[in-house]
């Protein structure tokens, strides 16, 4: 580990060298302190918590992770161009200590300024919440500032449904020639409407299983977090819902109507233990508009219970993202080992791009081509080998690349969500051992093998 370490503590040095790190300093003063200061809100504890948590944290953290790719190409291609490498690669150290002490280095300067940063948000937190009123304190030391869990409604595997109605329909001529794959994605679509669409009158049932931690919250209050679209708008814009909660025919069964704004998320309180001897939670929602209303089946109704404390949760969510830090710094030092400094930052930033643009992808493994549909009558040609090479492509990528997007604290701890300690032990284990292990392993072999004397005098 010495060598590791003496590479990486003269990595960190020449940051402060290259007046990296006082630039930096002044982005994320005004990232964390001028921000805030300008953006003004309503005086509601979830506004409060937007500007001075998702804002400043987020921007922080964008700033953290250009800086690491720009330090991670420059700091490695930067040492080979300017032959400082050639010097290092002779003495007694490996090619891969050279690198990892890099990458630690990095990393070194990446915990040492999120810990500031992180510090002075939360600090800066806690001192502004003294400026919200009484109410709004509550909702913000009950709601907000808190590590809430949630429960969602199980869904059914819709597809075997699929498959029976798309052969029933095979008997209709104009069905039959449409292609298989939109067919079927008009079925599923048809199918998930009937789960989500309530008609005027109509009552909707949710059953939530609380599983193992029926019995932690026994006496203490649950919350629904809703949201809703509607097919016309009211004059008021606002519609009217009973809601009933609690055991069906039970004593204990709680009713309240609500009146609330379409595509708008809302969270309301229940009393507490309204559900039955084995867990499961009876919520009914009945439509009491002309018009009907849609839950989607992904954001539409939610079950939240306190899970813990807001200072731990907010520690894990810090931790994951250092592990973006740690990815994005094996990135760019991936691209620098055998690129230069320029070049380098121009792919590590497109495989970035690539990766948080992944809606086209999508949308050609769903329509199961890469040429263009006809919006009219959904039809395409028939799919041949290029299609099916790209489609398994995408599907691949796309599998790679969910493996690390699916993590994001930020968003989570600004509306009460809970981190929890398994989200933390995947994304070490996605996002830094699996993802950044592969960009560690690509990079290490190529820079072992590169020969150095030939990248002098190149650009």
């Amino acid at each position: 580990m010495r060598p590791i370490l003496a590479v990486a503590g003269l990595t960190f040095r020449a940051a402060f060298r290259f007046r990296l790190v006082p630039v930096l300093s002044v982005l994320l003063v005004a990232s964390v302190f001028l921000l805030p200061a300008f953006i003004k809100h309503t005086g509601k504890a979830q506004e409060f918590v937007q500007i001075v948590l998702t804002y400043t944290l987020g921007l922080t953290t964008a700033v953290l992770g250009l800086t690491t790719l720009w330090l991670a190409c420059g700091t490695l291609a930067g040492d080979i161009e300017d032959c400082q490498m050639q010097v290092v690669a002779v003495k007694p150290i490996a090619r891969w200590q050279i690198w990892l002490g890099k990458w630690l280095g990095i990393m070194m300067l990446n915990g040492l300024m999120l810990a500031v940063c992180a510090g002075a948000i939360y600090a800066q937190l806690q001192w502004r919440a003294r400026g919200l009123s009484q109410e709004q304190l509550e909702v913000l030391n009950n709601e907000v500032l808190v590590a809430r869990g949630s429960f969602k409604e199980s869904l059914p595997d819709l597809e075997p449904v699929v498959e029976e109605e798309y052969q029933k329909r095979l008997e209709s001529p104009a069905f039959a020639e449409m292609p298989r794959s939109e067919a079927r994605r008009i079925i599923r679509e048809q199918l998930k409407a009937g789960l989500q669409v309530v008609p005027p009158a109509y009552t909707r049932v949710w059953r939530i299983d609380l599983g193992s931690v029926k019995s932690a919250l026994a006496g203490r209050p649950l919350y629904l977090r809703i949201k809703f679209f509607v097919s016309e708008k009211s004059a008021s814009g606002t519609y009217w819902g009973l809601w009933e909660v609690g055991p069906p025919e039970s004593p204990r069964r709680v009713q309240d109507v609500k009146n609330h704004a379409a595509e708008t998320f809302y969270e309301f309180s229940v009393p507490p233990d309204l559900f039955d001897a084995e867990g499961l939670l009876t919520v009914e929602y009945t439509n009491q508009n002309d018009t009907a209303v849609l839950f989607p089946l992904d954001e539409g109704f939610e079950v939240l219970y306190r899970a813990g404390g807001f200072g731990l949760n907010y520690v894990r969510g810090v931790a994951i993202l250092f592990c973006w830090l740690a990815l994005l710094a094996a990135l760019g030092l991936a691209a620098a080992s055998f690129l230069s400094f320029p070049v380098a930052a121009f792919l590590a930033l497109g495989l970035l791009i690539v990766a948080f643009s992944t809606g086209t992808m999508s949308l050609v493994i769903e329509q199961g081509t890469i040429r263009e549909v006809n919006p009219n009558t959904g039809e395409v040609a028939k799919a041949n080998l290029f299609d099916h090479v790209t489609v398994g492509f995408f599907k691949g990528l796309l599998g790679v690349i969910n493996l690390v997007r699916g993590f994001s604290p930020i968003d989570s701890m600004s509306t009460g969500r809970s981190v929890s300690w398994t989200q933390l032990v995947r994304a070490i284990s996605q996002i830094v051992l699996l993802m950044g292990g592969l960009f560690a392993a690509i990079g290490i072999a190529i820079f072992t093998r590169r020969e150095l004397a030939t990248a002098q005098g190149k650009g």
